[in-house]
């Protein structure tokens, strides 16, 4: 049994599994992978369904891991078509997930089932798919992870199915992830007339000083894998509808993208060491409160043999030779790199989230036989590896 990963990609996309509803996504890609000999388990956690398939018990054991969630469409009069149609016009396949990821888990299942039909085939393949990775992250691919733990799993590597490609399909993989803090700070004073300054706590100056000490100095300079640590202020908010009124709060949000000469304390340490500062000069009594929730730490997967299988699958294809970074946001590759080595390549990202999000059939179907040649090989290269490392 041949699947096709353009039907595939057309009947997931028809499943409006906006995070966390999966729609029917899990059960569909179970239908397919059971025929096959897949032992199919469905791991619910909280609002969130998943689904872990295993194919054989030998080793090397190499897992796919994807996410069948997809964001809201947005305006639906932007779009083409139906964002969850899966129409096709001009050799593209147009909807929501096409790219992220829903394409790739298409390609990766259409490579398995071309792939085991072959007779010299070894090892075992596993796939962990969840239906929360673009919303919160708390009952997915970490839970799983946790319960593979349990079972003391093992697994000797993992392809993630993002879209990392930039210009053409496999001119980028990812190796690792920044790390990502969340940060709302707010300051109370004292409501009062502007008329009447000292009968009231303006909290604006004081958190505007706050901000800007911590843009003031860079955090680092990045490092030979990583980009330097940068800190977005994504929103400012006082509420004060008018002009003559000094307000009694103000809050703002920001975000830190962290390499690994930071973790999500040390980086909660600095935020609380510059508020010590200011609240040092502070003549007003202001109230501050500092809420950060880290989603993940920064993370580098130095497994120079998984980086090659890829190399070596994507030039068979398509003649490139992706480029190893560790740029973009987080994935659900921060939860999985704790029990074994991950590589993130998959399609171009361009229209990731975009209205009229589309993938072209071309590179599905290249993306298609990278993923082949990763499962025909995979066996070979991470035994060697294994081997030579017991050694």
């Amino acid at each position: 049994m041949s699947i096709d990963p353009i039907i595939l990609t057309q009947q997931l996309i028809q499943r409006k599994s906006v995070t966390p509803a999966d729609d029917g996504c899990l059960d569909l890609i179970s239908s397919y992978l059971e025929p096959m000999g897949f032992v199919c388990h469905r791991l619910p956690f909280g609002d969130t369904d998943n689904l872990y398939a295993l194919l054989g018990t030998d080793e090397p054991h190499l897992c796919f891991l994807g996410h069948t969630d997809v964001v809201p469409t947005g305006p639906l009069d932007r779009w083409t078509f139906d964002p969850f149609s899966g129409a096709i016009k001009d050799g593209h396949i147009y909807g929501r997930g096409a790219v992220d990821m829903k394409g790739g888990i298409a390609a990766f299942v259409a490579a398995i089932s071309r792939v085991i039909q072959d007779a010299d085939f070894s090892g075992s393949i596993s796939i962990l798919l969840t239906s929360d990775e673009e919303g919160p992250a708390t009952n997915g691919t970490t839970r799983v992870v946790d319960w593979l733990k349990e079972k003391q799993e093992i697994i000797t590597a993992c392809i993630v199915g993002e879209p990392t490609s930039v210009t053409a399909l496999g001119d980028t993989a990812k190796i690792g992830r920044r790390g990502s803090l969340n940060t709302i700070v707010t300051v109370s004073g004292k409501q009062g007339h502007v008329a009447y300054p000292h009968l009231a706590a303006n909290p604006i100056p004081a958190l505007i000083r706050y901000l800007h000490q911590l843009l003031s100095v860079p955090l680092d300079h990045g490092t030979d894998a990583f980009s330097p640590t940068n800190l977005e202020i994504t929103s400012v908010d006082v509420g004060n509808p008018t002009t003559n009124m000094i307000p009694g709060s103000a809050s703002a949000r920001f975000n830190i993208r962290f390499n690994p000469l930071h973790t999500g304390e040390s980086l909660k340490a600095h935020l609380n060491d510059v508020l010590d500062g200011i609240k040092a000069d502070d003549k007003n009594a202001l109230n501050w409160q500092l809420e950060t929730r880290v989603s993940g730490e920064a993370f580098l997967c130095d497994h120079p043999p998984l980086h090659q299988l890829v190399k070596d699958a994507v030039g068979a294809v398509t003649g490139l030779t992706p480029d190893l970074n560790t740029t973009g946001g987080t994935s659900d590759a921060r939860f999985m790199r704790e029990i074994c080595p991950c590589i993130e390549i998959g399609l171009k990202n361009a229209t990731a989230h975009h209205v009229d999000e589309r993938v072209a059939i071309e590179d599905l179907e290249q993306l298609t036989r990278v993923y082949e040649e990763i499962l025909r090989n995979f066996g070979a290269v991470l035994r060697r590896y294994t081997i030579f490392k017991n050694d």
